[in-house]
């Protein structure tokens, strides 16, 4: 399949969105990644290197929790998409819901517990192509509600992932490990980010395995 570059007007399309704000009466999930054949085709054709420095690397060169609508920022808006019954106050911020982390299976009542994660961190994505891109494009990417990108998962098991890619990272709850490389690999896809060589066979692997 061929792909085409990606251009400001297109990632920053995830930026101009707007989503409803009423209190979400139950949870929703990110937009689903293509299935098993489709990923593995789209694995196939994503560019194998070596991962680049982490030189110059700064979250500051990728503006995110951007303003989507009125006070509400992405973060804002992924907590409420991704739990039950939330309730925000005036500026935005949830005060009451719950929120499922598919990565471990927990529950939490609370949204400081949980962390909105990237699926590609930034710093992944910055080793993998994205110290090319703009300012505006990095922005669109940290803040991109159109793909399979941002998760509402606990925020300890976030912090265990840091930037590592999935030959040195999993998700503790296997049952998501088939979501994950599909989502993981839909988002490399999509940017035009490179893999390197261990991360692509671990991507096979666990979308053989657990797909």
């Amino acid at each position: 399949m061929k792909r085409t570059g990606i251009t400001v007007s297109v990632l920053t399309a995830a930026l101009t969105a707007t989503a409803a704000l009423a209190p979400t009466a139950a949870h929703a999930d990110p937009p689903t990644p293509p299935g098993k054949a489709t990923t593995l085709e789209h694995l196939a054709a994503l560019t194998v290197a070596a991962e680049g420095s982490s030189s110059g690397y700064s979250r500051d060169k990728f503006p995110h929790w951007s303003t989507v609508s009125g006070t509400c920022n992405t973060r804002e808006i992924v907590l409420q998409r991704d739990g039950t019954n939330v309730q925000t106050d005036a500026s935005c911020a949830a005060i009451s819901g719950t929120w499922y982390s598919p990565y471990d299976g927990a529950t939490w009542t609370q949204a400081s517990d949980v962390d909105i994660d990237h699926m590609v961190p930034l710093a992944e994505a910055w080793r993998s192509g994205a110290s090319s891109w703009t300012t505006a494009q990095r922005e669109a990417f940290a803040n991109d509600r159109t793909s399979s990108q941002l998760w509402t998962v606990t925020d300890n098991v976030n912090q265990s992932k840091g930037d590592k890619d999935p030959a040195e990272w999993l998700p503790p709850r296997t049952a998501f490990r088939c979501m994950y490389a599909r989502s993981w690999t839909d988002v490399k896809y999509r940017y035009n980010l490179t893999v390197d060589s261990a991360e692509k066979t671990a991507l096979t692997n666990l979308i053989n395995t657990y797909c």
